[in-house]
């Protein structure tokens, strides 16, 4: 083995004697206004993450008290992201990273971070399929999976306008007719425009939403690089929402400074556009909270150059003070490296009453804190479309200690009876969420 291979294993361990250890609750990193501890800048990255064993026939997570859950369907292949079409019928995306990617994970820290997806369950190759589901008989299971687009391109967003299906590749939104009831869509997709992709294409996940008239498409564009790393210009429309007009294809940056912006939804009350965004790593356990927030048309949140408003990141090469300035607080909290990937708001009236208007939140897991973060879904209440209260937990059971998990919770979507779906990338399975009987 040569020096440099061992280098890049040495990077993928949990070497306690390198490995940050959190010092802070992980309670006291939700909210409102979550404790931030001083930067820590590590000698090598801390990396502790749970070694994926898949769920046995008869086991599933753990749901809240006055909650059950089961399968809705097992044997799926790394579902990411979850869409209910009107009929009831469910959309999953079976999906990875692209293959096309020559820059990204080379080097000794490249290296190190395929060792460590592998090691998490992340390292397959993408199916680039989205499939099917339809529970016929209403009993919570899906009889019916049929592969409804197949030879995407790492596809992970979608979105319905009237007869067209809208589906974000990792590098183009593409557009599909629809009619309710297919099975089976066979046609080629109309691109509607291009999105960031490129040779390094790091965050490659684009999360999709459309405005309430249809008019608008917004999509979530992750970063190239964790501050910045890869240069600025490799940061070109990239760590932002883009608004796109559905008529034209004309895109416009409508949010940015957002690292990660995994998934978004609209909130019931006030009709604000919400995303869930993944934060920066490597300078230690307790930084950087991943959040949700509202979403300000022109609004700059602080990526790469800052963090929770005014809190500099010394570590990018191009210094902005005055983006820093500007960099608006994130409204709410989710804790240091949960990795949130999924945010659907509850409108249905399935659940126990409790959970009206709030928010259901997935956290895939930490790989960058000790002890681990994340893994389950949680829920956040909220008030006159504002949070109001701690996370409470929806499902657990992920993890089994602090070093393996039998899957990962990803996307969320609340289907037509009013159940909670969940995903699940390394189970891979789909969980259904309802009320306790």
């Amino acid at each position: 083995m040569n020096k440099n291979v061992l280098f890049a294993l040495c990077l993928a361990l949990p070497l306690a004697a390198l490995a940050d250890t959190s010092q802070i609750p992980i309670d006291q990193q939700t909210g409102p206004d979550p404790k931030l501890p001083e930067p820590n800048k590590e000698l090598l990255p801390t990396v502790h993450t749970a070694t994926p064993l898949g769920w046995a026939a008869d086991q599933k997570p753990t749901p809240a008290a006055g909650l059950a859950v089961n399968a809705f369907y097992r044997g799926l292949e790394h579902p990411r992201v979850i869409y209910v079409l009107p009929n009831g019928d469910v959309l999953v995306a079976e999906t990875n990273a692209p293959s096309d990617r020559p820059k990204e994970n080379t080097g000794i820290k490249g290296f190190a971070a395929k060792i460590i997806m592998k090691k998490s369950g992340a390292g397959v190759d993408s199916p680039d399929r989205i499939t099917l589901l339809r529970d016929k008989d209403g009993d919570g299971v899906a009889e019916t999976h049929a592969a409804f687009l197949e030879n995407l391109h790492s596809p992970f967003g979608m979105a319905l306008v009237g007869n067209d299906l809208y589906v974000a590749d990792t590098d183009a939104v593409l557009r599909f007719s629809y009619h309710e009831g297919d099975t089976r869509i066979t046609a080629q997709g109309v691109k509607l425009c291009d999105l960031p992709g490129g040779p390094f294409n790091h965050h490659w996940t684009k999360s999709l939403v459309a405005s309430a008239d249809g008019s608008k498409l917004y999509v979530g564009v992750g970063s190239n690089s964790n501050v910045q790393e890869n240069g600025v210009e490799a940061e070109k429309d990239r760590a932002e929402i883009t608004e796109i007009d559905r008529a034209t294809g004309k895109k416009r940056p409508f949010a940015t400074g957002t690292r990660n912006p995994t998934a978004m939804d609209w909130e019931p009350t006030t009709g604000a556009l919400w995303a869930s965004v993944q934060e920066r790593d490597e300078i230690g356990s307790d930084l950087v909270p991943d959040y949700i927030t509202s979403v300000k048309d022109g609004g700059f949140y602080g990526w790469p150059y800052s963090y929770y408003g005014k809190h500099v990141d010394v570590r990018t090469p191009d210094k902005r003070p005055d983006l820093v300035d500007k960099a608006i607080v994130p409204d709410y909290a989710m804790g240091s490296h949960v990795a949130v990937l999924g945010l659907a708001f509850y409108r249905g009236k399935l659940l126990p009453s409790k959970y009206s208007g709030g928010a259901f939140v997935s956290e895939h897991g930490s790989w960058n804190r000790k002890p681990l973060s994340g893994y389950k879904v949680v829920y956040v209440p909220f008030a006159n479309g504002k949070p109001s209260g701690k996370p409470e937990d929806v499902l657990t059971g992920f993890m089994v200690e602090d070093s393996k998990a039998y899957g990962r919770p990803v996307g969320v979507a609340v289907d037509k009876s009013g159940a909670l779906l969940v995903a699940d990338d390394v189970g891979n399975v789909v969980w259904r969420v309802s009320a306790a009987k």
